[in-house]
């Protein structure tokens, strides 16, 4: 049986609940490693490397990217942000499910690239919690909220590429939904495929009378 763990990405709108989400499954389950992005910027105050990113300069970065060194990456406001191939392919041979939160655009290149990924898309009950969520968070202008609301419409045309959607209505349950939606997934079959081979191999013997 394939005891190697799966890569699971989670998207969701802003205001959705997703980091808080992550943050509680990593607390309560042992069987997850957080992705580690690795970035050209300067490390912020209490930031350390290896831990929150892999910092390195532009230099590195980009030989990282012409080794086909990761997963995907994009330039944001003069600096590389991406998903280092190498420590994600480590934590899942170690049996780790590896969880990235990372937004559509770059969910939908990694699965072209890997389609044994598990996309997880999170959103609210409806557009008014959504909404309502934004607000009560206290640390954007109603035009930014505009903003966030204008993008989650062009957001909410790709979810159907997702494998699941989980609705966060409540936190607790919530993640005990995502975790179940997780194990559930390493039997899919795509995802077992070396066990299934070795019982067709089997089974190919067995006909022929040699077991």
């Amino acid at each position: 049986m394939n005891n190697n763990g799966i890569l699971v990405v989670i998207s969701g709108f802003s205001g959705a609940g997703k980091g808080t989400l992550v943050r509680k499954l990593m607390e309560k389950y042992d069987n997850y490693a957080l992705s580690i992005s690795m970035t050209t910027r300067d490390a912020r105050e209490g930031e350390e490397d290896g831990v929150h990113y892999f910092f390195v300069n532009h230099k590195k970065f980009e030989q990282t990217i012409a080794n086909d060194g990761l997963l995907e990456y994009a330039s944001y406001c003069g600096n590389y942000y991406g998903t280092p191939r190498e420590y994600v392919e480590k934590q899942i041979a170690a049996g780790k499910d590896v969880i990235l939160e990372i937004e559509v655009q770059g969910a939908l290149q990694i699965k072209k690239k890997f389609p044994n990924t598990l996309l997880l898309f999170v959103t609210p009950p409806s557009a008014k919690e959504l909404a309502q969520r934004l607000r009560d968070r206290h640390t954007e202008t109603d035009e930014q909220i505009a903003g966030r609301l204008s993008r989650a419409t062009e957001e909410v045309e790709w979810i159907s590429k997702y494998d699941f959607l989980v609705i966060n209505d409540d936190i607790e349950r919530s993640v005990d939904r995502l975790n179940d939606i997780i194990v559930a997934a390493h039997n899919v079959p795509i995802r077992q495929q070396e066990m299934i081979n070795e019982i067709k191999k089997d089974l190919e013997v067995m006909t022929k009378g040699e077991l």
